[in-house]
């Protein structure tokens, strides 16, 4: 099978032929039917920081993922070919599906553990379920388990993209207050569809809001540091966006206001099972620019521009 592999920092993916996979003990061999394309596979291509998470070229990315089971390994017993599955991106020895040993979905099959299973619902679409194991799972995580939203918090969400936008509709789902930055004025079109109370440029707009939590989707440094000023006395910072891998904050407000600061990386398959629960509903369907495989390079290309509104999902027949 042809597979996209990372082969090393400022190289363009490479179109291999790759070994399908076979299921061992412990695993299962999952057709991929959805793949999203992440921002941060932008970062990993573009970043030398990130090649310690690739002890193995080359690797085949892709850590957003759903399918259908094809193929059981011994000791498998609650699964069986056929079962529709969400994929949670970290596996059970800490690496995670497109990183470390573990390729991922920019190849049509991956090998899957009782790790990161989840049952995805016959009401939830491929597409959907693919966006939520990460996107899904990370922004989930990161509000809900993380920064704690709930009903009468005020909450800042910056970056409304792929995992800001889920991340601050479940928050409004949630009944809290929720504020959004995001510099992309297309995307700022979609604060009534969320249920934002309001949306600037910059978090920093709501300085006079009082905000409890704010957790930062995008991580570029400059919204890290907006953030810190923004808070409320007390309040939290949660940081998950990687868009930068350092920031410079000013100690002052961070100090005096007693603030918290948390990082938050992906989450669990307890998460992952939640939102799949919120988007069986019908009360959650961010917006989707669907591709093909093929087309999986030049929706990188598209996110390294900017301007992009809803994810990138790549459809297998």
């Amino acid at each position: 099978m042809k597979a996209w592999q990372f082969t090393g920092t400022n190289n363009p993916l490479e179109l291999n032929e790759v070994p399908e996979p076979h299921a061992g003990p412990g695993q299962v061999v999952v057709a991929v039917k959805a793949a999203g394309v992440c921002h941060s596979d932008v970062t990993a291509l573009d970043d030398a920081g990130w090649m310690p998470l690739f002890p193995h070229l080359p690797r085949t990315m892709g850590h957003e993922n759903a399918g259908v089971i094809t193929e059981v390994g011994d000791g498998m017993d609650e699964w069986k070919v056929g079962d529709r599955v969400g994929l949670a991106p970290v596996m059970g020895d800490g690496d995670a599906i497109g990183y470390g040993k573990w390729d991922g979905g920019f190849g049509p099959r991956l090998l899957a553990t009782s790790d990161n299973l989840v049952r995805l619902p016959d009401e939830v679409s491929f597409e959907l379920g693919a966006m939520a194991t990460d996107a899904g799972l990370t922004s989930y995580h990161a509000i809900m388990a993380v920064g704690g939203a709930k009903a009468g918090m005020k909450v800042g969400v910056i970056g409304l993209g792929g995992l800001g936008y889920i991340g601050a509709r479940v928050a409004v789902l949630s009944g809290a207050e929720v504020y959004g930055a995001e510099v992309n004025p297309e995307t700022q079109k979609l604060a009534d569809e969320i249920g934002l109370a309001g949306v600037a440029d910059s978090i920093d707009a709501f300085k006079d809001k009082n905000l409890d939590l704010i957790v930062d989707y995008a991580g570029f440094g400059t919204t890290t540091s907006a953030a810190i000023e923004t808070l409320a006395e007390f309040g939290t910072l949660v940081q998950v966006g990687m868009g930068r891998l350092e920031a410079t904050i000013n100690t002052y407000p961070l100090i005096i206001k007693q603030l918290s600061i948390k990082g938050s990386k992906s989450g669990t398959k307890e998460d992952l099972a939640g939102i799949y629960e919120l988007m069986k509903s019908g009360q959650l369907n961010p917006p989707m620019n669907l591709i093909t495989q093929a087309d999986i390079p030049g929706a990188i290309d598209k996110l390294r521009a900017g301007g992009v509104v809803g994810r990138f999902i790549a459809i297998y027949e």
